[in-house]
């Protein structure tokens, strides 16, 4: 090798290690992995929506496009079958109700929370999150036996799905609002008591505008996390008019499964982008002009009001 080929390469090596070597330069690998990782997340999904319009039975076999399972088959599409429908209608429903009771719990318990600084506050902090870490089968066959043995007024069903859930829906809630509450610091707080606000007012007319977006975060949550509850619902059901989207879907699987169950899917998938479209527009409609110097502007209220 020449003595110019040597140095032509020493020169590349040395240009390719201060590249690498550089913390400006674009992360090109990152970006790589990044939407590898959304490829690999969407490609089974959209397949999967791709079944839901087949015109024949087959899961595997593209034969053409049709809207048959939907509502185009007499028997078998989900608007033509009870089952389905039922089930459906039963993981909304769950929904809602987990939504309505785990959020504003979890909210304020974090509130709570934050200002305890007592003995207990540590152990009572520990069994809060303990859900967060225990296995989804042992909570579920806890749950069971405790609506099986000393919670028996109460019995297997729609309640006991709803609490199961809500209870291991708080720890998110709480674990998203004491993570907006840490961002937002004391400081908003003891500005507005400084100005007279009583503490009621601090909470309703300072945290909770500013805790908005954790609150938002936490519908979106427990609505994924009921939609897509599996173990929980499946021990706690109370019958066939108590199953899930998910039960349904994994009672069929074991049969001689229809693209009706993609469609089912399909139609979960929807509702999902659905509430998510829903949550942001109430956010905005809710924050709208309180996007810049939210928390200045809440205390000039306070203020404002105190002088009058």
């Amino acid at each position: 090798m020449s003595t110019t080929a040597v140095r032509l390469a020493r020169v590349r090596a040395g240009s390719l290690r201060a590249r690498l070597q550089n913390p400006w330069r674009r992360p090109r690998l990152l970006a790589v992995t990044t939407w590898l990782y959304v490829l690999w997340s969407l490609v089974p999904v959209l397949l999967a929506i791709r079944f839901a319009f087949n015109e024949g039975r087959s899961r595997t076999a593209a034969q053409g496009w049709s809207l048959r399972w939907f509502w185009g088959d007499p028997t078998l599409s989900v608007f033509h079958d009870p089952t389905l429908q039922s089930a459906l209608i039963h993981s909304l429903v769950l929904a809602a109700l987990v939504m309505v009771v785990a959020v504003p719990l979890g909210t304020m318990l974090a509130l709570g929370l934050r200002g305890w600084g007592g003995r207990l506050s540590g152990p009572v902090n520990v069994v809060l999150l303990l859900p967060l870490v225990t296995p989804e089968l042992m909570f579920a066959v806890g749950m069971f036996l405790l609506f099986t043995t000393a919670f028996g007024f109460i019995g297997l069903g729609t309640t006991a799905q709803a609490i199961g859930q809500v209870t291991f829906t708080l720890s998110w809630v709480v674990l998203i609002v004491r993570g907006r509450l840490a961002t937002i610091g004391p400081d908003v707080e003891e500005a507005a008591a400084d100005l007279g606000a009583p503490p009621l007012h601090v909470v309703w007319r300072v945290l909770l505008p500013l805790l908005l977006p954790a609150v938002a975060a936490s519908f979106l949550v427990a609505f994924a996390l009921s939609i897509d509850d599996f173990v929980v619902a499946q021990y706690l059901s109370g019958g066939a008019e108590t199953t899930t989207v998910p039960m349904r879907i994994y009672a069929q699987a074991r049969g001689a499964p229809t693209p009706a169950l993609n469609a089912l899917a399909t139609l979960m998938l929807l509702v999902s982008l659905l509430a998510l479209v829903l949550a942001y527009a109430v956010f905005r409609a809710l924050t709208r002009g309180e996007q810049r110097g939210s928390a200045l502007a809440q205390l000039a209220t306070i203020d404002s009001g105190g002088a009058r």
